[in-house]
C-alpha cells in the first residue's frame, strides 16, 4: 500500500515543482506606450520585447492591444530626441506587424 501511495505524491511533487520553475521565468518588460494618452512624439523603449509579447502561450490580449493601439495611432510620428529607432524599437514595431496589423506604407 505504501508503494501506491510513494509514486501518486512523487508525481504530484515533480509536477508543482516543475509548474513552479516555468512559472518563474521572466516574461519580460511590458511594452511603454507613454500613458496611452495623446502624445506629440514617441518615447524609445528601454528593451526589445520578451516572452510575454513573443510567445504566443504566454501573450494577453490586453497588453497586445495596448502595442496595437500605441503604433496605430503614433507610429507616424517622430521620436522626442529625433534619432532613429534603436534595435529595441524596431522589434517592437516589427512584433506589431507580426500580431497582425497592416504593415507602414
Amino acid at each position: 500500500m505504501r508503494k501506491l501511495l510513494a509514486a501518486p505524491a512523487g508525481a504530484a511533487a515533480t509536477a508543482a515543482l516543475a509548474a513552479g520553475c516555468s512559472a518563474g521565468t521572466d516574461p519580460g518588460q511590458r511594452f511603454d506606450d507613454g500613458g496611452a494618452g495623446d502624445i506629440a512624439c514617441m518615447q524609445h523603449q528601454a528593451a526589445a520585447p520578451g516572452p510575454r509579447y513573443t510567445e504566443p502561450g504566454r501573450r494577453r490580449s490586453g497588453e497586445v492591444l495596448s502595442l496595437l493601439r500605441y503604433y496605430t495611432a503614433n507610429g507616424a510620428k517622430p521620436y522626442c530626441d529625433r534619432a532613429a529607432p534603436t534595435d529595441a524599437d524596431r522589434r517592437w514595431a516589427r512584433l506589431y506587424v507580426d500580431v497582425g496589423a497592416d504593415r507602414p506604407r
